[in-house]
């Protein structure tokens, strides 16, 4: 390599973490030293890789080939460090993130609090509107040259949602030719197609570089029922038998008058004879199945470009761009819409029973089930300049723009005012208004269905901007080696909104009522780091260096706040490396939770001071609801107090505290082997969580005198009369403590085998400890070990390990990923499904070069069919849907050609 290329090569990659490069040789001058300093992810600062502080886990894009996986959240939702829950296609129903967004959770402190980073950049967040994470549909693999998982807080580096950890996405930034390859894939059963193409072309001259690629990838969906038949319960012990849900067709009603008060009773389901008749209610006869209406997978459509390039100016000022497009369509489908607490006078003409009744319950069967859309685009950009300085110093000038936009629909959505009139014999049958009787099944004719029901259309996004500026050198060499610093400035500004549906705002549609949300926050933030050798060349310390970084950040909504991070890298010998760092991270508020619009909602709440008068052998509650003014006598009317919900843009930056320390040896006296270790310890304050209502009155009202926080700090309000609540709020707060540990181990091993290239990888992870305190003073909650039922799985033992063997005309990989036992966090000891056992899921892949220039690979993934456990407390499909796989076997193949 020349002098003009390695300048070209180490300028045009600028201080991106883990690629910059300064390359000298050996027969060049002083100044051009024979070394390698690369900025590795979690450091800016140049240096040789095996410097590095930080446990990092590295995805090369040969990594990723030779496990047949196509997706980014495959690949790293995958990783024994993940838990907890991020969205997949088979958790759509549970993504809080946006139906259809796919997302890696570190360590399962949260996709939010793990920063993912595109060729060591921020990306603009991704879904409906107004996100919080970054959506891992838009980062295709073709791009990939490498993916470097951070797993160490490093707000102190890259600013904030650094708290779990850092996911850096490198790109190819060099290829020469071009590349087109096809693959199909689907499950053994027949269905769960999927078809992709990929498209790559590189071209470089002694000036530039240029790389594109094309991807398009349609995954179809998988019936729920096709998986698991029916939902399953433990209806006699040591039985499981199906339960269906209690929203039945013919409407399930409670009498509310006259001797036969409080009774069940059940009208007419499909089948039944008489349209308007009606039995007592029983659930084993009049429950019904939704599974045959509910995906086990949902499908997903994404179409993406990219392009990255960059060219030489002058002898060491490099210009670069960074164009990124995509498009995801996604949809899910849902049970039909549930119409609930509709009154029935005795005298109304299609009330058979004579007595006043409520609808608890109704299943809109007529209407078919309900759709859900969304249509989404990423769109970002980056450029800038960048180059070296006086041949020792290397500097970056960027500006990155990312946009997302899109729609999110729903359909067979009940408008529930139209609904009003077809039932109101007052309104119905005249001025256009059908009159609909939802007693019985059948009884709602088309003409009232088309009157009643609405497709609703939500539109939102996401939009970021930043410009940053860094340098990065060596300050002066000391006895002991050089003292490297690297230092910038960011400014930064997220935007976030969601535009619901006009119908949806006022509160008149069978869905959650939604106010439209507008919000954006701007950060200005600077950061130094260096590295300080200690010792040099000693008979027990080969190298000692302390790594130091901080990072001051101006929020126009939050104030100012300062970060740093300690390193310790020991050298004992060529073999062996001690390493260990302490840092503090923060996570900001995001949009929805600083500035989404107060909801309000009848939400299920007991209020404790209830008959507090009668309470007798609790004394406390009693005592202080006296002294809160609760009238003798006072007791709840109904089960449900209208509660606000929302955003809170009093908010404040979570506050982390995160150590490390670990070694890395490389075994000498076998060659090719290296083994990691590291423990992990992170501590989040001032946490970000809603509370429930009915936590926050049972906290205050059990509290000595009234002292817990809740009782003070305005959560609710009671009527001075009547005693009975008239404002409660669950809006969220910083009001609770996590606390993470565990250790971290992997194998890395290269080697020939009876004549084959072989390696051989195995990544563990322990975790020890994940406890979270809702709110001060809260019996810690332990998710260590458990399954969470709504959060995904904390088992403790999680390990993935592969083995590839080949020669240069073939090549197969072998993959065991390990999910460890856990306990259903909600279920009994002894009940079926309280607890999941060790669960290994094996995948083979085999790659054969035909040509130069062809190559066909085969594979399948759950190769031995491993059925998901059955969880007691399930998401979907009687199991843990955000941690197991559903697919069951899945067979790909694939054609490349490639010149």
């Amino acid at each position: 390599m020349n002098k003009i290329s390695k300048i070209s090569l180490a300028v045009s990659l600028g201080l991106l973490p883990a690629q910059q490069l300064l390359a000298q040789d050996e027969n060049q001058s002083t100044a051009e030293q024979s070394y390698e300093r690369i900025a590795v992810t979690g450091s800016r600062v140049l240096r040789t890789e095996e410097e590095s502080a930080a446990p990092v886990q590295v995805f090369t894009a040969e990594d990723i080939e030779a496990t047949g996986l196509t997706s980014m959240e495959l690949v790293l939702q995958r990783m024994s460090a993940s838990a907890g829950y991020g969205g997949n296609q088979t958790s759509a129903y549970w993504n809080s993130g946006g139906w259809g967004t796919t997302q890696v959770n570190l360590r399962g402190l949260g996709a939010n609090r793990t920063l993912v980073l595109l060729n060591g950049r921020r990306v603009v967040n991704g879904g409906t509107g107004a996100n919080s994470s970054v959506d891992l549909n838009t980062i295709p693999l073709t791009m990939v040259d490498r993916i470097e998982v951070l797993k160490d807080g490093a707000s102190a580096i890259y600013g904030a949602d650094a708290v779990a950890g850092v996911v850096n996405v490198i790109t190819r930034k060099s290829y020469e030719g071009f590349m087109a390859e096809a693959r199909v894939a689907g499950s053994d059963r027949g269905d769960g197609g999927e078809q992709q193409v990929n498209m790559m072309f590189g071209s470089s001259s002694d000036r530039g570089r240029i790389v594109t690629t094309a991807s398009y990838r349609s995954t179809e969906e998988v019936n729920m029922a096709d998986r698991a038949p029916c939902a399953l319960a433990e209806t006699v012990p040591g039985e499981l038998n199906c339960v269906g849900s209690a929203s039945t067709p013919g409407g399930r009603a409670v009498i509310t008058s006259g001797p036969n008060q409080g009774s069940m009773i059940n009208f007419n389901q499909p089948g039944a004879e008489d349209p308007s008749g009606y039995l007592p209610y029983d659930p084993s006869l009049h429950n019904v199945n939704s599974f045959a209406t509910l995906n086990a997978v949902n499908p997903v459509t994404t179409l993406s470009f990219s392009s990255f390039g960059d060219y030489r100016l002058g002898q060491e000022t490099t210009a670069f761009a960074e164009l990124l497009y995509n498009n995801r369509r996604s949809n899910q489908v849902g049970a039909p819409g549930t119409l609930r607490d509709i009154d029935y006078a005795a005298d109304h003409p299609h009330n058979p029973v004579g007595e006043d009744i409520r609808i608890v319950q109704r299943r809109l069967e007529e209407a078919g089930p309900r759709g859900f859309e969304q249509d989404i685009s990423t769109f970002r950009v980056v450029t800038g300049f960048n180059g070296l300085w006086n041949n020792n110093w290397a500097w970056e000038v960027a500006y990155n723009f990312g946009r997302t936009s899109g729609t999110d629909a729903s359909t067979n959505v009940v408008n529930l005012e139209r609904m009003q009139r077809t039932i109101n014999p007052d309104t119905c049958g005249t001025g256009g208004v059908p009159c609909a009787d939802l007693l019985g099944y059948g009884n709602v004719s088309q003409e009232a269905l088309d009157y009643m029901l609405f497709r609703t259309s939500n539109e939102g996004g996401n939009e970021q901007r930043s410009i940053t500026a860094n340098i990065a050198g060596d300050l002066f060499e000391t006895a002991r080696g050089v003292i490297p610093i690297a230092f910038g400035v960011e400014s930064r500004t997220e935007r976030g909104w969601s535009e619901p549906d006009s119908s949806v705002v006022a509160g008149i549609m069978n869905t959650n009522r939604q106010e439209p949300l507008r919000g954006q926050y701007q950060v200005n933030e600077a950061y130094v780091e260096t590295s300080i050798p200690l010792i040099d060349g000693q008979r027990f310390a080969d190298y000692v260096a302390v790594d130091f970084a901080y990072r001051y950040s101006d929020y126009d909504t939050f104030g100012s706040d300062g970060n740093y991070k300690l390193g310790l890298h020991w050298n004992v010998n060529q073999d062996l490396k001690l390493r260990a760092t302490q840092s503090t991270a923060f996570r900001v508020p995001n949009i929805p939770e600083l500035f989404g619009g107060i909801g309000e909602g009848n939400l299920t709440t007991t209020d404790p001071c209830s008959g507090w008068d009668q309470l007798g052998t609790n004394s406390t509650v009693a005592a202080n609801c006296q002294a809160d003014g609760v009238p003798t006598g006072y007791t709840q009317l109904g089960s449900s107090v209208l509660t606000q919900t929302g955003g809170n843009p009093e908010l404040q930056p979570e506050d982390a505290s995160t150590f490390t320390a670990g070694m890395v040896w490389d075994v000498n006296f076998v060659e090719g082997l290296q083994v990691t270790l590291d423990y992990f310890d992170i501590k989040i304050e001032n946490a970000i969580r809603g509370v429930a209502g009915s936590t926050k009155l049972n906290a205050c009202y059990n509290s000595e005198d009234l002292s817990h926080p809740f009782c003070n700090d305005g959560s609710f309000t009671r009527d001075p009369l009547t005693g009975a609540i008239d404002y409660l709020s669950s809006q969220v707060a910083n009001v609770a403590t996590e606390n993470v540990s565990g250790v971290d181990a992997s194998v890395h091993y290269r080697t020939q085998l009876v004549g084959l290239n072989t390696s051989f990888n195995l990544n563990m992870t322990y975790l020890d400890k994940y406890t979270v305190e809702p709110f001060a003073g809260a019996q810690p909650i332990e998710y260590a070990g458990h399954i969470t039922g709504g959060s995904g799985s904390y088992a403790r033992l999680r390990s993935d390990a592969s083995i590839t063997m080949g020669t240069d005309t073939w090549q197969a990989n072998y993959n065991i990923r390990m999910i460890g036992s856990a306990t259903d966090i909600n279920a009994s000891p002894g009940d079926i499904g309280a607890r999941a056992p060790n669960v290994f899921y094996h995948d083979l892949q085999g790659v054969y070069f035909l040509t130069d220039n062809w190559s066909m690979t085969v594979g399948a993934n759950n190769l031995f069919d491993k059925k998901a456990p059955y969880i007691q407390s399930w998401t979907d499909a009687n199991t843990d849907t955000m941690t197991y796989d559903l697919m069951g076997r899945k067979l790909y193949a694939k054609v490349r050609y490639e010149f």
